[in-house]
């Protein structure tokens, strides 16, 4: 140990036991504390058509319907309700625990109607004395009050001068008056203990109001604002029109939380075991790390108030393998160095350096998928984007920073400068420089000619691709459809029932046809198949749906989980899937052209393409449903293939850079390509194995409702493994072969050039 040694120890083990204290004291509140989406605690989504209530009439700027379907939700209880909009008249609705769904779907698309009432609850005006859209922000003496445009100013005036001639002269401002449940009396005696009146405002009249009036009270700005919108919001009616609904029972949340979080740890716990195994001390350093990263993703998330969901896990898990695979480049940067002589001090620190923009380039391309994921996608795919892009983040700010401050302090210190072996390098491999002993470690992998063993791979490609149009074609000969298109797609109904005995599809298929309707396909899943799905191409009217799930619950003794996706919205999702890959690849195309060249980016763009193809190929070939969560999956493996291809185009240029005053033949450019993808293999296989531990375990002892997911993961992982191998790079070459892209311009060289150090081994080499 050196002089600064035992400082250095000592800051690295109070960092260690710190990191263990955080993960102590805050493993449970934070994963305790999550906001669950309503996969994970039962609840429903809906989407809705907004329509004007009369034909003729303008639609209302859609925040101010938000705001009164806001309203309409805090009447049920339910602790932070998700309300997107979606184009100009769209909205979509996420409600997480609502136990009565009747109940909730009447208050939310029930007409909105604001009422002026008496004290008694009579009803005085409604909103058609109100000019259209005429309630606003406004100040009197200073103090914000709402003010009212009157349309009808006789009718107002006639009203307010005879309430003011009564002795109780007060004008309640209602929203929504229910007369079994609402009155006046009761809600002010809320609102004297303290809390919220249901009504709007409640004021004395003193005298006739002839011309606008105000609403006047302890009104913050914000609060005047806000009940200006709800104003105006029951003063422009609008229709509703359920266009999607996704019901997720209790039973099967819970149950959907608990499997796809025990799978999520497993898996978590499989890649530290691996980066220990094969990275030995900085392995060990990564899986100290590792669960840290977890919980500050799992905290920043629940701080942005995101809704913790089952394609939020799959984005969790994967970013698990993606913040490992940082490490990964690092540490085999590290390896190369000592291999090539340096101290242990030396080779982590020029082994960080060199890995830098390795990583930024991949972090980065993956950040623009999910960026573009999370402006234009909806629902499940707004979320994984989310959980995406904070897992990059910390990946950013707390693995990577976290781990190469660790792993600088404790070589700072000398302990580790004779344990080479402790970083999974061979010891007898490694030069003598002091002995003039020249580069020792062969690289097993540099007798691969991959330029050749690419073809092999290109044909099995086009196999699986040409079986997968073959099929598609035998099944439409035969009358089958020849691609099984989920009801997210094609629009029907997904009703899950769950039975407390063993299920097979001959039964449930005779249950459903007994009740009228003739399931397409039938999925059993579940401990001993004691649930099962049921796809009907159909959009079942609500009507029909209750009574549906009312027959199935008297059935099987539980409460069933439905889905209706109408055309309308299955259109639309096929042209934003179409949209969003596109412009994805196109953001990152722009992106590689300005880091590397075009021939890079082009290279990259083909092999997301293959990626692409090649899993929509195998869902085809084995007949699985494809639905939305392809989608993600698609864009996930956008982000995760070009992660594969930066790192090889990144040694492939750092080649090219050493040859730029070389014109290098066809064979020599072979050989340049050969050897960077020698050296990125080890890389690219452990990379893969980091990133796919985690989705076997969510296959295997995850939930179904995100088997899918896990499924297309799968299968894009293992294609985008040999794709950057095999397709990107074959592609740069092929390209560098028939046409030279211009060179970048040169920076003007400075007019005294630095001399580099020379190195003498044994006096300043450092080790």
């Amino acid at each position: 140990m050196n002089k600064s040694g035992k400082p250095r120890l000592a800051v690295f083990s109070v960092t260690i036991v710190l990191l263990a204290a955080f993960v102590i004291a805050f493993a449970s509140p934070i994963t305790k504390g999550m906001n669950l989406g309503l996969d994970l605690q039962g609840g429903f989504e809906i989407a809705y058509e907004v329509a004007p209530l009369e034909e003729g009439h303008e639609l209302p700027e859609m925040s101010v319907v938000v705001a009164s379907i806001q309203k309409r939700i805090n009447v049920l209880g339910v602790s932070e309700p998700e309300i997107v909009i979606e184009g100009d008249n769209r909205l979509r609705v996420q409600l997480a625990g609502v136990t009565n769904q009747d109940e909730a779907r009447d208050i939310i698309s029930s007409t909105a109607n604001l009422t002026f009432r008496d004290a008694n609850d009579n009803q005085l005006m409604d909103a058609s004395v109100l000019t259209e859209g005429g309630a606003s922000l406004g100040y009197e003496d200073g103090l914000p009050v709402v003010s009212l445009k009157i349309k009808d100013q006789d009718t107002f005036y006639n009203v307010t001068k005879e309430l003011a001639s009564q002795s109780n002269n007060l004008m309640v401002v209602w929203l929504d008056f229910d007369p079994e449940t609402d009155s006046y009396a009761q809600e002010a005696a809320k609102a004297q203990a303290g809390q919220d009146p249901a009504y709007i405002s409640a004021a004395t009249v003193s005298s006739g109001i002839n011309g606008d009036a105000i609403i006047k009270g302890n009104f913050t700005e914000e609060e005047a604002r806000t009940l200006a919108s709800l104003i105006n919001s029951g003063s422009l009616p609008v229709k509703l029109t359920e266009i999607y609904s996704n019901v997720v029972s209790a039973e099967l949340g819970v149950t959907a939380y608990d499997q796809t979080m025990f799978a999520g740890a497993i898996g978590i716990a499989l890649v530290m075991l691996f980066m220990a195994v094969m990275y030995r001390f900085p392995g060990i350093v990564s899986a100290a790390v590792l669960p840290v990263y977890v919980l500050v993703v799992l905290g920043i998330y629940d701080l942005m108030g995101g809704v913790f969901t089952l394609s939020g896990i799959a984005a969790l898990v994967l970013g698990v393998g993606m913040t490992v695979d940082s490490n990964i480049i690092t540490y085999e940067r590290i390896k190369e160095e000592l291999y090539l002589g340096r101290n242990v001090q030396t080779a982590v620190i020029n082994g960080q350096k060199t890995s830098f923009w390795t990583i930024f380039d991949a972090q980065l391309t993956t950040f623009i998928a999910a960026f573009v994921m999370y402006i234009f996608g909806t629902g499940s795919v707004k979320g994984f984007a989310t959980m995406l892009m904070v897992t990059l983040f910390c990946t950013a700010f707390v693995s990577i920073l976290l781990v190469h401050f660790l792993m600088r302090t404790i070589t700072a210190t000398g302990l580790l400068d004779n344990k080479k072996a402790w970083f999974g390098v061979k010891e007898s491999e490694i030069p003598n420089l002091q002995k003039g002993e020249n580069k020792i470690h062969e690289n097993p992998y540099r007798k691969i000619d991959f330029v050749h063993v690419s073809r092999k791979f290109v044909a099995f490609s086009c196999a699986v691709a040409v079986v997968a149009v073959a099929l598609v074609g035998v099944r439409a000969a035969s009358g089958k459809e020849g691609l099984n298109l989920g009801i997210d797609f094609s629009s029907g109904t997904k009703i899950t029932v769950v039975a407390d005995t063993t299920l097979n599809t001959n039964e449930v298929n005779d249950t459903f046809v007994s009740l009228g309707y003739t399931p397409s396909k039938i999925q059993l899943a579940g401990d001993n198949n004691t649930n099962a799905t049921v796809i009907m191409k159909e959009a079942i009217d609500q009507d029909s749906l209750e009574t549906l799930k009312a027959n199935l619950k008297e059935i099987y003794g539980h409460e069933a989980s439905d889905s209706v996706v109408t055309p309308i919205v299955g259109k639309d999702l096929v042209k934003n899937a179409f949209y969003l890959t596109i412009l994805a690849w196109v953001a990152m195309l722009v992106y590689i052209s300005i880091r590397f060249q075009w021939d890079y980016a082009v290279g990259c763009i083909v092999a997301l393409v293959h990626d692409v193809l090649l899993v929509f190929a195998v869902f085809v070939i084995f007949n699985h449903e494809i639905n939305t969560d392809l989608i993600s999956v698609f864009l996930a493996i956008i982000g995760y293939s070009i992660n594969n291809s930066i790192v090889v185009f990144d040694h492939i240029r750092n080649r090219m850079t050493a040859n730029k005053n070389r014109k290098l033949n066809a064979g020599e450019l072979k050989t340049l390509v050969n050897e960077a993808l020698a050296d990125t293999f080890t890389r690219s296989i452990y990379s893969t194995v980091t990133t796919l531990l985690p989705i076997i375990a969510l296959l295997l002892a995850g939930s179904n409702s995100i088997f899918t997911f896990n499924f297309a993961m799968l299968a894009g992982l293992l294609f985008g493994a040999y794709s950057s191998l095999f397709i990107a790079a074959q592609v740069w070459y092929q390209l560098r072969l028939t046409v030279k892209p211009k060179a970048k311009a040169k920076k003007k060289s400075r007019k005294k050039e630095e001399l580099e150090e020379f190195v003498i081994p044994g006096i300043n080499d450092i080790r």
